[in-house]
Formats: structure tokens, C-alpha cells, sequence
């Protein structure tokens, strides 16, 4: 779930929730998206690490293009992980042989850690999406920002069983050059989205599907979610994109990092 403003035409809309402050502070950057010339690298499961124990940090500009190069496309699922539908989400990428990207916020991971390693366990990737979901996170203290992040970051490796998230989806797409550094110093690719199919929004499936079908000329990230309300529709959906997606020639990928 996401918000629109101005200067975010590719971000949608939610409620967010707010949390405590402190830690951190990091510097700037510009905003760009970037591709990755090369294409179809090998998943991983986790990020890279120095051998002095450390994370070997990412590029910090907002990622949007695929792994899998021109015919790859990106599922993202937010906000969850969820009991009621992300096992319904898996069953669907499991039947149609589709990856995604879970982009989990720290409450729901610390939740349900069995969803989260079931996620692990069937291939595909965890992204931080902050521990509460706050869409102003933008207009807070960057202690405040740094805090939403590592946390969140902590919970969703605890709860995974040591698998940590690979990218980091602001709320909303309330980015700032500041959690975007933040997130790249610990292996997070900041990872923005082509498609937004307003399914938060419950407009009905046929009308998900419609947007999917129409925006996908747009780029190859599409944003859904699993968690934050009634997501029958998104469920109902995806059986229809995703052998849709397959028919037309497109690979499912994991975005750029």
C-alpha cells in the first residue's frame, strides 16, 4: 500500500503507522533509476558479506529494472507477511513457477516468522518495508528514519532465521537520500516500482488485471500486496497475470541490485 504526491507518480497509497527514534545518521544522493546491462544473474538468497563479517553495501539510486534483462518482470508483494492470504500468494507463484519479492514490514515478520521462512524456502527474496509503515517517514528525523529501517532489517533476519532482506521499499515511496544510503550501507537495494495496480485500493480484479495489462510497457516492477486488508482480489488477480505473463514470453525475476 502506498500514497501518491507530487514528484511520485509511481508510488500509490496507504494509512501508515508511526514508531519510536533513535540511531544513525548518514549523507546524499540523487535520485535515478538504473538497469543492469547484463541480465538473468543467478538468485540469491541473501546479501553478500565482506570476509571481516561485515555487508557489502549496494548501489543506493532506486531500482526498477529486472535480473532477467528486456522479457524479465518483477512480481512484488507488500506489507504482509500475512496468515489469511500470503500462503494463498505462495500457492499461485508455486502453481505458475513465478518468483517475487516479499516486502515485509518488521510487525508482520516478527508475527509470523513461519511465513517468512516458508517465503525463504520456496526461492524467493525478502525486502525491508520499515518496522510500522509510516508514509511520512520522509518527513521525520533521519534517527527516526535509520531506526524504522535497521529494525526492521533485525526483525525480518531474526524471523527468517538468517536470511536477510536484500532490498528496501520505503513506505509510500517516502524515500529520502538519507534511508536510501542507509539501506544500501547494509546490502539493501532501494527499490522503487513500474506498475502500482491500486489492488489496496480493491477496485476488483478485472480492474487489477486491466492496469497489469496496460502499465507494463511502463517497466518490469509491479507492485501488489499480501497483508493490510481484504486481498481476495489480489489473489484472483494474479491467477490470471501470471500465466498471462508466461504466454507472453516474460521470465519472472528478482529487480537489479
Amino acid at each position: 500500500m502506498a500514497r501518491h504526491s507530487g514528484g511520485r507518480a509511481w508510488y500509490g497509497k496507504v494509512v501508515g503507522a508511526a514508531l519510536g527514534v533513535t540511531v544513525l545518521a548518514v549523507g546524499a544522493s540523487v535520485w535515478t533509476a538504473q538497469a543492469d546491462p547484463t541480465g538473468g544473474a543467478t538468485p540469491e538468497t541473501s546479501v553478500s558479506a565482506r570476509p571481516d563479517g561485515g555487508v557489502e553495501p549496494v548501489d543506493m539510486t532506486i531500482a526498477h529494472a529486472s535480473d532477467r534483462g528486456a522479457n524479465g518482470v518483477n512480481v512484488t508483494i507488500d506489507d504482509g507477511p500475512d496468515p489469511a492470504w500470503t500462503p494463498q500468494v505462495l500457492d499461485l507463484l508455486r502453481e505458475f513457477g513465478a518468483k517475487a519479492t516479499f516486502c515485509m514490514t518488521g510487525t508482520q515478520a516478527q508475527a509470523h516468522p513461519d511465513l517468512v521462512k516458508e517465503v525463504v524456502a520456496a526461492g524467493h527474496r525478502l525486502c525491508d518495508h520499515s518496522v510500522s509503515h509510516d508514509t511520512a517517514m520522509d518527513r521525520k528525523s533521519e534517527a527516526y528514519q535509520s531506526k524504522e529501517i535497521l529494525d526492521a532489517e533485525r526483525m525480518i533476519t531474526e524471523a527468517s532465521g538468517g536470511v536477510r532482506p536484500m532490498y528496501y521499499r520505503a513506505p509510500g515511496g517516502a524515500f529520502t537520500p538519507h534511508s536510501r544510503k542507509v539501506a544500501a550501507s547494509r546490502g539493501m537495494r532501494p527499490l522503487g516500482w513500474n506498475v502500482d495496480t491500486k489492488d489496496f485500493e480493491r477496485p476488483g480484479a478485472d480492474a487489477i488485471v486491466a492496469t497489469v495489462e496496460r502499465e507494463l510497457q511502463n517497466g518490469p516492477t509491479i507492485l501488489f500486496h499480501d497483508a493490510g486488508g481484504d486481498r481476495a482480489q489480489t489473489v484472483e488477480a494474479l491467477r490470471r497475470i501470471l500465466p498471462w505473463l508466461r504466454e507472453r514470453g516474460y521470465s519472472f525475476g528478482f529487480p537489479v541490485r
